[in-house]
């Protein structure tokens, strides 16, 4: 297939760009490189799939030194005429659409971002999709839309419309703009709810990241919720593999649906909603320990209460994804951070640290 990958130089964009183009889709990249974080994070990770940042003039298609498959374009979502450009000259069979402007504690202090991201710039996705006539629609939702949920593990079956930050509510209006497409253009869409992605090449503003780094530098790290937090730790590989099926089977409309009692995670419509995860949360504090293992240094804990627009737990039912597409996520916590920690030791280029050695059979506070 031909599909297009919107935020290619992000974290899970550019493992699911890489996985595609080894099986042989022709992939087209856009991301806008923004600097939200480290840029030269983005250019390393396009310059992995073997597209050279010294050469992205905005708006001009720049082929892979490494992929004959393989073609990037800086280019930004909000901009609809080259985005409508670029769907005319490529006709894409599929689009993936892993851009938006991440991250629940960044949007209590810049909400406008969010909007213009997650909403205006989904929007231009969605009316490119309309016109161009695209055969499937796989994006990006969250499992933040869960926000207020108590029931565990979430499932998609469940309402879901008591968010509790911007970027969740953003999510949430996504999957609501999409089932509208579904339902008036006949546009086949599926959203995923990610749950908590982590590994290789991942984003300098999530716990993994920030934890390794400040244990590495003997730095302290915050715990919020005084420790007291799960959250369902998925692993990058394994979130490719399941986008990947779904990609592969487009969405089709539910026969059994009931406008009586509505399914919120099916329609009428070509319209369905994933959960995908790996099913078996992992408290905040095993998760510290982990990586104090595998760096052989103790953590220095600040405790901190509940932040605004967090959840203390999260727990992805994803019996949906299994029992349609055989999504079977295999990587633990004990492989999934050794994976990661070996990447940044590597990338940042980080030698092994004497202070404070755990030694064997120590308990850690």
């Amino acid at each position: 297939m031909k599909i297009l990958i919107t935020g290619t130089a992000g974290f899970i964009g550019h493992h699911l760009a890489t996985r595609l183009l080894e099986r042989g889709d022709t992939v087209v990249g856009i991301d806008n490189l923004n600097d939200y974080y480290d840029v030269q994070l983005k250019y390393a990770r396009l310059w992995q799939n073997g597209i050279n940042g010294t050469n992205l003039d905005y708006g001009k298609p720049v082929k892979s030194e490494n992929y004959s498959n393989y073609t990037f374009i800086k280019l930004d979502l909000l901009d609809k005429e080259q985005l409508e450009n670029c769907f005319k000259t490529h006709q894409f069979d599929a689009v993936c659409n892993l851009a938006a402007q991440a991250g629940v504690r960044y949007s209590l202090t810049n909400p406008e971002t969010y909007i213009d991201s997650n909403i205006k710039g989904f929007l231009n996705i969605l009316e490119c999709c309309r016109h161009f006539k695209i055969s499937h629609l796989v994006y990006a939702s969250s499992s933040s839309v869960y926000g207020l949920n108590k029931k565990m593990p979430f499932n998609e079956h469940d309402i879901a419309d008591h968010p509790v930050s911007l970027y969740a509510a953003s999510k949430k209006a996504n999957e609501m703009m999409a089932h509208t497409y579904s339902h008036l253009f006949n546009l086949k869409t599926t959203g995923l709810r990610f749950f908590t992605v982590y590994g290789p090449w991942g984003r300098p503003d999530m716990a993994l990241f920030i934890f390794t780094k400040s244990i590495l530098e003997g730095k302290p790290i915050e715990v919020f919720n005084n420790g007291n937090m799960k959250r369902d730790f998925t692993y990058v590989d394994d979130i490719v593999d399941g986008i990947t099926h779904v990609i592969d089977k487009p969405a089709e409309s539910n026969p059994g649906w009931d406008a009586l009692k509505p399914d919120p995670a099916t329609s009428t419509a070509p319209f369905r909603i994933f959960n995908i995860g790996r099913g078996a949360p992992v408290s905040l504090l095993d998760f510290v320990k982990e990586i104090e293992k595998k760096v052989q240094i103790k953590a220095i804990k600040i405790l901190r209460p509940m932040q605004e627009g967090d959840v203390a737990e999260t727990c992805a039912d994803v019996s949906n994804l299994d029992k349609m597409l055989n999504y079977k996520p295999t990587t633990s916590i004990h492989t999934g951070v050794s994976n990661f920690i070996r990447w940044y030791k590597s990338f940042y280029g980080v030698k092994n640290i004497k202070k404070e050695v755990l030694v064997p059979g120590e308990k850690v506070v």
